[in-house]
């Protein structure tokens, strides 16, 4: 195939999951009302905006590279991922709006279109162990990496089989049952656990070969590996930060659950997912590559500013508190205390990020940090 036809077909691709994307928007929209509680994210109006859009950027990037690196499968990947996710969510809202809104016969095939949802979100998912796996040339880091590919297909494979197979209701309506499941075989839900848990495996490794090949590479390979780590590393930071909220704040534990808090952090870890592929459409085409270096250390620095001043923050209101209500006996805290307390935080601001720039260039950027100390 030419590579103007290569191109015309990853753009014809890229157009197909924009059309897909407004279409399971304006489902999800539609079926709003007949729409159970969200578990996850603030639910409601927000939904398309943290549960569809993250996704939309891996369809254009894989079609940017696809057109201009037609032999790299990473952008084919790409555009794969982001249509089977987009099928996903337009599938999962038309089986909802053809039963439950739509006058009965007026809707082709709800169930069977709807139960496409119960495996293509995760088939999505899956088919991110082929991008780290492959990134950033599109080829294994060595041979000996070929078993690890051929598990990542047979669990795609599987995962498909057995999604359309298994037997049992439907997620999204629940008083219908899959069409295609066969009933009385219920090894098959067991044989779809047991695929569940090979989902991590998977990613680990992956993961791993990622790791070995950054020890391996040279300097812009390193760097493009950057890109996708970084990336990850937000993800990887966000779910962290849900695991460790959920522990600590929740409502058996130390400390009330805050729902509003609970499902912005949920919102802002599916939306991170949106930064994967922008940071691999940077990697592989090497578009402003070394720039990740600048990315990271200013992460980095303010990163550890934030945390830092947040917690004196806390700590001195909360010390401040603790001290009036001993001294006077009156549970709320002036408003000058409050005050005081962020005009201290102000102050410290320049002088703390100082020190931590400084102590990051020294343990991280040491090089650079040695010529720039020579030319001072």
């Amino acid at each position: 195939m030419s590579t103007r036809a290569t191109s015309r077909l990853a753009w014809a691709l890229a157009a197909l999951s924009v059309v897909l994307f407004l279409a399971a928007v304006a489902l999800q929209i539609a079926t709003l009302p007949v729409r159970s509680p969200s578990s996850w994210g603030t639910g409601g109006i927000s939904t398309p905006l943290w549960a569809i859009l993250p996704f939309l950027p891996f369809p254009i990037v894989g079609a940017l590279i696809a057109s201009r690196r037609p032999g790299n499968p990473i952008g084919w990947i790409c555009l794969a991922a982001g249509i089977t996710w987009m099928l996903g969510m337009v599938s999962g809202s038309y089986v909802l709006y053809g039963l439950r809104m739509a006058r009965p016969g007026s809707i082709p095939f709800p169930a069977a279109v709807g139960s496409l949802s119960e495996f293509l979100p995760p088939t999505a998912i899956l088919l991110g162990t082929f991008l780290i796996l492959l990134f950033p040339d599109g080829r294994l880091p060595s041979s000996r990496w070929r078993p690890v590919a051929w598990l990542c297909g047979a669990v795609i494979a599987a995962n498909l089989v057995v999604g359309i197979l298994v037997p049992g209701p439907l997620s999204e309506v629940r008083n219908v049952r899959n069409p295609f499941g066969l009933e009385g075989q219920r090894w098959l839900a067991d044989a779809n656990e047991t695929i569940g848990l090979l989902f991590p495996l998977c990613l680990l490794a992956s993961a791993s070969s990622l790791l070995l090949r950054y020890l391996r590479a040279g300097k812009d390979v390193r760097e493009q590996i950057k890109w996708l780590a970084f990336a990850a590393s937000v993800v990887a930071l966000g779910v962290s930060g849900a695991i460790v909220h959920g522990t600590l704040l929740s409502s058996g534990a130390a400390g009330s659950n805050n729902p509003l808090l609970d499902n912005l952090l949920g919102d802002a870890i599916t939306l991170s997912f949106g930064g994967v592929p922008v940071a691999i459409g940077f990697a592989v085409l090497k578009y402003r590559l070394y720039d990740i270096d600048i990315l990271i250390n200013r992460a980095l620095v303010y990163g550890s500013l934030t945390v830092m001043l947040a917690t004196v923050y806390l700590g001195g209101v909360a010390a401040t508190q603790a001290l009036f209500q001993t001294l006077t006996g009156q549970e709320e805290l002036p408003q000058l205390t409050v005050v005081v307390s962020t005009l201290l935080i102000a102050a410290l601001f320049n002088p703390v990020r100082r020190r931590i720039q400084s102590f990051i260039d020294r343990r991280f950027y040491r090089r650079k940090y040695d010529a720039r100390k020579t030319l001072d």
